[in-house]
This record gives C-alpha cells, structure tokens and sequence, in this order.
C-alpha cells in the first residue's frame, strides 16, 4: 500500500517517529513541525528539480525564476522551443540544458507520462524517471518526496541530510551516501518524515531562509 503525507497526517507521523528515535524526537521537540515542502508534481518541478542538482538552492531557484520569467508557464513545448543562448540567459549549463531538453522531448513524445506515475509503486516510479538522461537517484527521490509526497523516501546523497545528521550526533566523520541510506533503515517506513525532520534541523540550525519551499 502506498502511503501519502500530506499536512493532516505530517505532525502524526513525526510523533511516531519520535517514540522511537530520541534524536528525531529532539528535532521535533525543539524545533516543532517540519514543512511539507510540497511540490506540484508536474514537468516544472521536474525542470526545478533538475537546476537544483549539485548548485546552491538559491543558485537554482533564481534560474526557476528566470525560466518562468521567459515562458510564462514552463511547459516541455516551451522549453523545446528556446535557442541555447536563451537557455544560457536563464543560467542553464550546457548539461543542464541537455537534461532539460531530453525531459521536454520524452514527455512531448510520450515516452514518459507523469500523470501515470502518480499510482506506481516507488521503486516504478524511480525507474521510469531514471529512463531520462540527466534523472538519477537523487532527482527521482526528491520528486518522490516533494512531488509525490510519498512517506517512505530517503534521498540519497543529499548533502544537507548528511550535513544534519553529522551536527545532530555531533560527530566528526559525516557518513558517506550508502552509510546514511544504512542508517536509515531505521525510520522505515516513514524515511520521508525522517528527511523533513533533518531538513528542520539543518535550516534551523544554520538560520537559514527555508531554501526548499517553492
């Protein structure tokens, strides 16, 4: 069965996480309750999604903006019809630009059909997303759990994860993508909560303005 967080079931979740995790429970205890940071599940998010691998959140919600800001609405027909200088004044790299396209030409060729997705089961959906050039585990995660609001999503390799639980065991080695993924077997079946509470953590922590809210 799947299972959907959404903003009625959220603080449920956390207080369930919580009576097993003392160092989730201190997030929530102290910091409350994480934002859904819920996105449309849609071409733009994916768009948004892909600006933001590897690049500051800012860096690439400032390309969203540009992006928007030239199209209006950001469909794969309007992103298949920009030169590659408009998409260089929009802040894309050239790879970027790659994936961007190579998104817009499967879902205009109806090679992938995001609407179908919504009712695959995770590790479906991930395969179907990693089918485009440019969409890896990291992408297709974030998706899962933003777009999808699927409860049972780790992002691997997600820096700001990692970062998090470092300052929250206070320890000198950060763990390495696949020990995170290990530790966090243990939150299973709600990993995604899990995420959301690290992510409070690590912005509360560093003061920081929410950078995932779109």
């Amino acid at each position: 069965m799947i299972v959907y967080i959404n903003a009625e079931n959220l603080v449920d979740f956390c207080r369930e996480l919580a009576e097993k995790d003392s160092d989730l429970a201190f997030i929530f205890q102290t910091y409350g309750k994480p934002p859904l940071w819920a996105r449309v599940a849609s071409f733009a998010t994916l768009i948004h999604i892909i600006l933001e691998q590897q690049v500051s959140v800012a860096s690439a919600q400032s390309a969203f903006d540009k992006l928007r800001e030239k199209l209006g609405s950001i469909t794969p027909e309007g992103v298949l019809s920009l030169s590659d200088e408009e998409m260089k004044a929009v802040y894309f790299s050239r790879q970027k630009m790659s994936y961007a396209r190579d998104l817009a030409k499967a879902i205009s060729g109806g090679q992938l059909n995001l609407e179908s997705l919504e009712n695959l089961p995770d590790e479906k959906v991930k395969t179907e997303l990693k089918k485009i050039k440019g969409i890896g585990d990291w992408t297709a995660d974030i998706y899962l759990l933003m777009a999808l609001r699927r409860a049972d999503v780790m992002p691997k390799g997600d820096l700001a994860l990692h970062v998090a639980w470092q300052k929250l065991k206070n320890s000198e080695k950060r763990s390495t993508s696949d020990e995170f993924l290990i530790t966090a077997e243990k939150w299973k079946p709600l990993r995604a909560v899990a995420a959301r509470l690290l992510w409070h953590f690590y912005l509360s922590k560093n003061s920081l303005i929410d950078p995932l809210d779109s």
